[in-house]
């Protein structure tokens, strides 16, 4: 049975990390992930091919993977290029790609791809595995600029620490999104309430990625 918003209370779960490849060569983004150890790395492009960088296509990406004993498993159903709602209630991210995310993580389909996330971490990390860490993978190099931003929202206010692979020494601890309403374990980003003695006000939150 889903839970409001996410993932089973009734699991446990270790922390998890996301990683963005960018243009980065395959061995870097290899390296980076043993160093964190990473066991399995779960694709979350909608798209999972990239004609400007081939060496993170799905075609050969998870037997390069399977070289370096991580797993792979694509999940598009945690994947962005989602469109805005006309009534969004997310109008704090003036960025329609992530205004378009946020109205789509208000639907069932976002809940049972996270609690499917979750479960497959759960199982992972009960597997004798030497590397038991579980990342998930979009393009964009820094987490802001990216949708998984909001997928580490939405495991966090569900108990789940998450964190940014940026090298191979460094994962930044993720921060809740600073005008995210949490209610629930229902994630909004709603915009400002306007003071009409401020027309000028800016809106809370606006991202123009």
């Amino acid at each position: 049975m889903l839970v409001s918003g996410g993932c089973s209370p009734l699991l446990t779960h270790s922390a998890l990390f996301t990683i963005g490849h960018s243009n980065r060569p395959l061995p870097v983004v290899l390296e980076m992930l043993q160093a964190h150890g990473i066991g399995l790395l779960v694709d979350v492009r909608t798209i999972p091919r990239s004609r400007h960088n081939p060496q993170f296509n799905r075609d050969t990406l998870p037997a390069e993977l399977a070289a370096h004993n991580i797993a792979y498993e694509h999940m598009p159903g945690l994947g962005g290029l989602r469109h805005p709602r006309k009534d969004s209630p997310n109008t704090g991210w003036r960025n329609e790609s992530f205004r378009g995310y946020a109205d789509y993580m208000q639907t069932e389909e976002f809940a049972r791809n996270r609690e499917a996330l979750c479960n497959l971490e759960s199982r992972w990390r009960g597997l004798e595995q030497v590397n038991r860490a579980v990342a998930i993978m979009c393009s964009e190099a820094v987490p802001w600029r990216c949708h998984r931003s909001m997928v580490a929202d939405a495991l966090l206010v569900r108990g789940i620490p998450v964190f940014h692979i940026m090298t191979t020494t460094k994962a930044d601890p993720h921060k809740l999104t600073s005008f995210a309403h949490v209610e629930g374990g229902r994630i909004t980003y709603p915009g400002p309430v306007l003071n009409l003695f401020e027309p000028t006000l800016k809106a809370r939150g606006g991202h123009e990625v």
